[in-house]
């Protein structure tokens, strides 16, 4: 059996088949959600989906089959190269849309998903492999400089652009990153209270004054104030209606010689549905509210499913960070968990009112290619962190110390 086969075969193919599961679910969302649609270009979505998904797997298996530790010399020219883009983004580029993308040629692709992926490797280099190097990194305070370093210069060119939720995301996987790097918990502790004192400041100066009026809109929703219905309040109220007149089943499941207005709509073209009838924007249907339009076709049982099917794989990425052999396949996985909780947390809170809108994509479900791509890629070095597990490396495991190597570090251990 050759190695690669071996490779192939040690896959951990429990997740690969929820992922799966999630690609196919969000690439059916996506044509039902525009199938009704005639003579516009959100027709075709979902065969360039389909396209971004091909493209993905070639990033997923090359990442996989390749050994995850030579992150440890590519990691710092992607980041750079990341960050280049990121400026040229913001200074020249060429914006598509209300958000900060990047075209070249007939390609556009949103540089800060790059930088946040290229971020998450750099980092774990940081705070995983500098103490093998020297002494000196074993101190906390210099891995947290650098790292905080790292993380600071491409969540301010974001927040720049601006985007605020890719700018949280920074936050959620640097916090997580920093726990499982061994960084002090005192450390810690003082930036969470740093981070706490700047909100005030953050929300007065740093935000944009629609930023604001999300977060106000969400506040008065929450506690029943009077809103805007017809501005600032009009897609969260009309979520909350699609997702809430769904009811168990959803609207997609009713016998067709029922019309009655007390049942639900009885099929997927049937002008009850709040997602077709326009009052959600159409261009964000299949991208940031995907959720609403699944919640509101398949109800409650197709929205749990979906969340289930989120928590199984985030399951199985804990167990495989579990067995990970050394600290850089853990921190490894662990930004791709903080990556993906977070991206479904804010995503489904937003469509619930259980946060304000913040724009940020369902993993693996909404359209948009650069974002399937880079979760792919990252999924594929979480894949290789399990595959390599129980490779022959050229150093010793953190968990064991292979027998025939322990002369080599003390004598004294030989007669243990």
């Amino acid at each position: 059996m050759t190695p690669l086969f071996r490779k192939l075969l040690g896959i951990n193919w429990l997740l690969m088949s929820v992922v799966a599961v999630l690609l196919i679910f969000g690439v059916y969302s996506i044509h039902s959600a525009t199938n009704h649609l005639t003579g516009d270009n959100l027709t075709t979505k979902w065969n360039k989906q389909i396209i971004s998904i091909g493209i993905g797997l070639v990033f997923f298996f090359a990442a996989t089959l390749i050994d995850y530790r030579w992150i440890r010399w590519g990691a710092l020219p992607m980041y750079v190269v990341s960050i280049i883009l990121l400026l040229s983004t913001n200074h020249g580029g060429d914006k598509v849309g209300a958000e900060s993308w990047l075209r070249i040629g007939p390609i556009s692709f949103q540089p800060s998903q790059l930088a946040l992926v290229s971020g998450i490797l750099l980092l774990s280099v940081i705070l995983g492999e500098l103490p093998k190097i020297h002494k000196i990194f074993e101190s906390s305070f210099i891995r947290l400089s650098i790292a905080g370093i790292v993380a600071t210069v491409p969540c301010l060119i974001i927040l720049a652009e601006p985007d605020l939720g890719s700018a949280m995301v920074w936050l959620a996987v640097l916090m997580l990153m920093l726990v499982m790097g061994k960084i002090l918990l005192r450390y810690i502790i003082v930036i969470v209270e740093i981070g706490l004192i700047a909100l005030p400041i953050l929300y007065f100066f740093g935000l944009k004054d629609y930023q604001k009026e999300r977060i106000e809109t969400w506040l008065n929703m929450l506690n029943d104030r009077p809103v805007d219905e017809l501005g600032s309040a009009w897609v969260p109220k009309h979520n909350l209606i699609a997702i809430g007149s769904a009811g168990y089943a959803g609207k997609i499941h009713t016998d067709p010689e029922n019309t009655s207005l007390t049942a639900n709509p009885v099929t997927i073209d049937n002008p009850k549905l709040v997602t077709q009838m326009g009052f959600i924007p159409k261009n964000v249907a299949i991208n940031d509210f995907i959720f609403v339009t699944i919640a509101e076709r398949y109800g409650f049982r197709g929205a749990t499913l979906l969340i289930v099917l989120f928590a199984v794989s985030l399951l199985l990425l804990l167990y495989m960070g579990y067995r990970a052999r050394d600290s850089l396949g853990k921190l490894i996985i662990a930004g791709c968990i903080a990556q993906l909780f977070f991206h479904v947390f804010m995503n489904i809170g937003m469509c619930v009112l259980l946060v304000p809108i913040t724009g940020l994509p369902l993993p693996f479900i909404s359209y948009g290619g650069t974002f399937i791509l880079m979760m792919l890629f990252m999924l594929g070095m979480c894949q290789s962190v399990w595959v390599h597990r129980t490779h022959s490396l050229d150093e010793p495991d953190d968990r064991k110390l292979r027998q025939d190597e322990l002369p080599l570090i003390h004598p004294a251990l030989t007669r243990i």
